[in-house]
């Protein structure tokens, strides 16, 4: 058993980097976010559940949790998966969520660059919604960057963001306000939108990544009120080309963006990250899929901007 310690990158700030962890499944190579990652180890003996999704092999218990364990052989490549003595155990923490994935061996770690990371082309990632969020060149080799928060949500929709609790905030009047938003993921694109449009913010553009909307605020005509081209930014961290963390640190840093109120609503808000985005000079961070505390914290800072 290994526990991941927090390395230096989680402390530094706006640097656009990542650290990926490379684990292969029928010799394939994929990654995932070592921010991501409590710790690895070798499989142990998994309790199955009755009616579980196909993919989920079952519960155990490796200290005083009971962790569900997902069978990613099995859900990537269908079938009955090949499990074998050596198989691993990648514990991961997300969305205040631990989970175990079933990996077939765990390779390296390796240090990027996001610009390093491509979206993949549709027709092989399995379309806009697919489970591959993007190709890592780590090296000589071409590593598959999954999207464990999709994988999840498909396996426990529950756990992903729910449209529903927005009802619970009563009627809302209709907010024009322009709302930017940086998210690579298609699917949870699709579903803040609904929710932020029934919620009253009509007024939306959306950004498949950091840079997208980095370079939108700065082919922004100059002059006038920044607010009336945009009033506050929502941004996750994990994207291609531009993490949330460096955005935030371009427009706190910039004086004519600085005053736009800025969210970062992610699934990696830990306490380690919390100290990341204060520093960097995030208004407020959130931790998906909390969407309708977004709402009203979008509400508070565009108060507090002189905006409401």
């Amino acid at each position: 058993m290994a526990e991941m310690h927090n390395t230096g990158i989680l402390l530094e700030s706006g640097t656009n980097e990542i650290e990926i962890m490379e684990f292969t499944i029928d010799g394939n190579l994929y990654g995932i976010n070592v921010a991501k990652v409590k710790e690895i180890m070798i499989a142990e003996p998994v309790k199955p559940m009755p009616h579980a999704h196909a993919a989920v092999e079952g519960i155990f218990k490796p200290r005083d949790e009971v962790l569900t364990v997902v069978d990613l052989p099995k859900y990537l490549n269908g079938g009955d998966g090949q499990r074998g003595e050596k198989d691993i155990f990648i514990i991961t923490n997300f969305n205040k969520m631990f989970i175990a994935f079933r990996v077939h061996s765990v390779v390296q770690i390796s240090r990027i660059s996001w610009t390093d990371i491509q979206k993949p082309d549709k027709a092989v990632s399995g379309g806009a919604e697919g489970v591959a969020t993007g190709i890592a060149q780590c090296g000589d080799d071409l590593v598959t960057i999954l999207d464990f928060e999709r994988i999840v949500a498909e396996i426990a929709p529950q756990t992903s963001i729910q449209v529903a609790e927005i009802d619970a905030l009563g009627l809302r009047e209709r907010n024009t306000h322009p709302i930017w938003m940086a998210e690579d993921s298609v699917l949870l694109t699709r579903l803040i939108k609904e929710s932020l449009h029934k919620a009253g913010y009509v007024n939306l553009r959306s950004f498949p990544d950091g840079k997208a909307l980095w370079d939108a605020l700065c082919e922004l005509p100059k002059g006038g009120d920044i607010y009336d081209q945009v009033s506050l930014i929502i941004t996750d961290i994990e994207m291609p080309q531009m993490d949330g963390h460096r955005l935030t640190k371009l427009v706190k840093d910039n004086e004519r963006f600085k005053k736009v109120p800025l969210i970062i609503f992610s699934s990696l808000i830990s306490d380690e990250m919390r100290i990341k985005g204060l520093q960097l000079g995030a208004d407020e961070q959130l931790t998906k899929p909390e969407i309708g505390h977004l709402v009203g914290v979008m509400d508070h800072l565009l108060i507090q901007s002189g905006q409401k």
